[in-house]
C-alpha cells in the first residue's frame, strides 16, 4: 500500500469529523415532531458517475488523439478521470488529456461547449506514464459537471506502447485525430474519424454529489447495451439512472456500468472473468453503496459450458461475501431467456433454470431482481417476449431494456449499507486501485477500427 493511501485514509475521518463539528451538534437533530431535513451534499467525497470497464487490448494508435464522449449519471462541482493501462503489457505514454463539456444539442460531434475545456493533471503534471498492469486516477479538475450530460475525455500517445487497454462495445460514437495533439482543440475539427470504442478512459467520478453515493451493474452484453440503440444512453443501467433522477437530489446515487459484452462470471471470455475484476470494477468505485449482479448466461452457454447450478451459485455467494465486506449491498438479477438463439439447447435451459430458483429462494443475494419473469413470453417461457427481442433472441432493444430497468426497486438501492464501507483513496497515486489477478495478460482484440464520420448502423 502506498504511502499516499495511507495518509488519504488517515485524512478522510479526521476531514469528515471537522465537517460534523462545524455544523454543529444542535443542527443535526430535528426538533420533535418535525421533518428530518434532506442531508446535505458531502463536498469532500467523490462518487462515481460513469464507468466503462476494460474489456481488452488493442494496438495503440501512436501520435494520435482520441476524444471519448462518456454520459454521467449524477453531477458536481468537479471530476477527475480514470485510465487505465491495467491490461497493457507495456508502459502507457499519456502526452496529454482534457476533459470537457460536450457542445449541448451535439451528440454526434466533437465539439466542446465554449469555455468549458479543462487540462487534465496527474500529480501535477499534464503527462504521465501508466506501468503496465496499473489504474490511473488524475488530480481533480475544476469543471462543474452536470448530471445526465456528456463529457468529453481526450487522450493524446505521443508514441507506441504496445496493446492498451479498451473498451470495446461503447454504443457511442468516439471521435479520433489520426495525426497531432488535438486534445486541446475546442472546434473538434481536427477529430476526422469515429471509433464505436472506448480508448484508456475507464471512469468519472465527481465531488460533492447531492448523494455522495453510487451503484454498480456488473455484467455482460445485455448489460453493456447490446440490442439498444446507438449513442441514445438506452443501456438498462441508463434507464435505471433516469429512474432516480425522479428521486429527490439527496437520494440519487450514480450509476456505473461494468458490463462487458461477452464477459463470464467464472471464466475469461471477453475481458477478465467477473470474479478477477472485482476489485478493478467495482469495489474499488468510488463511493460504492450497492451493486447489482446479472451475469451467467455466457457460463451456461459458452464453450466450455458450466453445466452444474452450483458452480454459478457458490460464485454469487463470492461476490457477495467480497462485496459484503465493504459495506455494499448485494442485488441480484434473475438470468434472461434466450431460446431461439443458436446456443440454445434445453439442457442448458435447465441450467438456466435452476440458477434462476436458486436466485429466487436461497438468500444468495441481499435483493432480487426478477429480470427474467419480466422479459420472457408467458406463451413460452424459455423465449424473450417479442416486443422487446431485438431478433438475435438474446440481447434486448430499448423497450426491453427498460423492462430490465424497472425491476430494480429503487429503495433496495438506498436501503444503508452495515460494516465498513469501501475507503475513498487519494485522486493521484498509481497504486490506488490493485490490478485483478491476471493483470498484465492480455486480451487480445482487432485494430483500432477507424471509420468516417458518418450515420451509425444499429447492427
Amino acid at each position: 500500500m502506498s504511502r499516499a493511501i495511507t495518509y488519504r485514509r488517515l485524512l478522510v475521518p479526521l476531514a469528515t469529523a471537522l465537517v460534523l463539528t462545524s455544523t454543529g451538534a444542535a443542527a443535526a437533530i430535528p426538533a420533535p415532531g418535525a421533518p428530518s431535513p434532506a442531508p446535505r451534499p458531502r463536498p469532500g467525497v467523490w462518487t462515481g458517475t460513469w464507468e466503462a470497464a476494460a474489456s481488452g487490448t488493442v494496438p495503440a494508435p501512436p501520435g494520435a488523439s482520441v476524444r471519448n464522449v462518456v454520459h454521467t449519471s449524477v453531477g458536481g462541482r468537479a471530476a477527475r478521470v480514470r485510465l487505465s493501462n491495467r491490461l497493457g503489457t507495456r508502459p502507457l505514454r499519456l502526452g496529454s488529456v482534457t476533459l470537457a463539456l460536450q457542445q449541448p444539442g451535439e451528440p454526434g460531434s466533437p465539439r466542446a461547449r465554449a469555455g468549458s475545456l479543462r487540462k487534465v493533471t496527474f500529480g501535477g503534471s499534464g503527462s504521465v506514464t501508466v506501468p503496465a498492469g496499473r489504474d490511473l486516477v488524475s488530480d481533480p479538475v475544476a469543471l462543474r459537471v452536470p448530471a445526465d450530460a456528456n463529457l468529453l475525455v481526450s487522450v493524446h500517445t505521443p508514441g507506441g506502447s504496445g496493446p492498451v487497454a479498451y473498451h470495446r462495445s461503447a454504443l457511442q460514437t468516439n471521435f479520433v485525430a489520426p495525426v497531432g495533439d488535438r486534445t486541446a482543440e475546442e472546434s473538434g475539427a481536427g477529430y476526422t474519424a469515429t471509433v464505436g470504442s472506448w480508448y484508456y478512459v475507464t471512469g468519472v467520478d465527481v465531488l460533492g454529489a447531492p448523494a455522495a453515493g453510487s451503484v454498480v451493474a456488473l455484467g455482460d452484453s445485455i448489460t453493456d447495451g447490446t440490442g439498444s440503440s446507438p449513442d441514445a444512453n438506452h443501456r438498462w443501467p441508463d434507464l435505471l439512472a433516469a429512474r432516480l433522477r425522479g428521486l429527490p437530489a439527496h437520494r440519487r446515487p450514480g450509476v456505473l456500468n461494468a458490463g462487458i459484452a461477452g464477459n463470464r462470471l467464472l471464466l475469461d471470455g471477453r475481458g477478465p472473468n467477473a470474479l478477477a475484476r472485482l476489485d478493478a470494477d467495482v469495489l474499488s468505485r468510488a463511493g460504492v453503496r450497492a451493486l447489482i449482479v446479472l451475469e451467467g448466461v455466457n457460463d451456461i452457454k459458452g464453450t466450455p459450458e458450466q453445466s452444474d447450478p452450483r458452480t454459478l451459485e457458490d460464485a454469487y455467494r463470492l461476490v457477495v461475501r467480497r462485496a459484503h465486506a465493504r459495506g455494499i449491498r448485494v442485488v441480484g438479477g434473475t438470468i434472461t431467456p434466450y431460446g431461439g438463439h443458436a446456443a440454445y439447447t434445453p439442457a442448458r435451459e435447465a441450467v438456466r433454470q435452476a440458477v434462476n430458483a436458486a436466485i429466487r429462494a436461497r438468500g444468495i443475494f441481499d435483493v432480487v431482481a426478477d429480470m427474467d419473469a419480466a422479459v420472457r413470453d408467458p406463451a413460452r417461457p424459455d423465449r424473450i417476449l417479442p416486443a422487446y427481442d431485438p431478433g438475435d433472441h438474446l440481447h434486448f432493444n430499448d423497450a426491453g431494456m427498460r423492462a430490465l430497468a424497472d425491476t430494480i426497486d429503487l429503495r433496495s438501492l438506498l436501503t444503508p449499507s452495515n460494516g465498513p464501507q469501501a475507503p475513498d483513496t487519494g485522486p493521484q497515486a498509481l497504486d490506488a486501485w490493485h490490478p485483478t489477478r491476471d493483470a498484465g495478460r492480455q486480451v487480445p482484440e482487432t485494430g483500432l477500427g477507424l471509420r468516417a464520420p458518418g450515420p451509425r448502423n444499429p447492427a
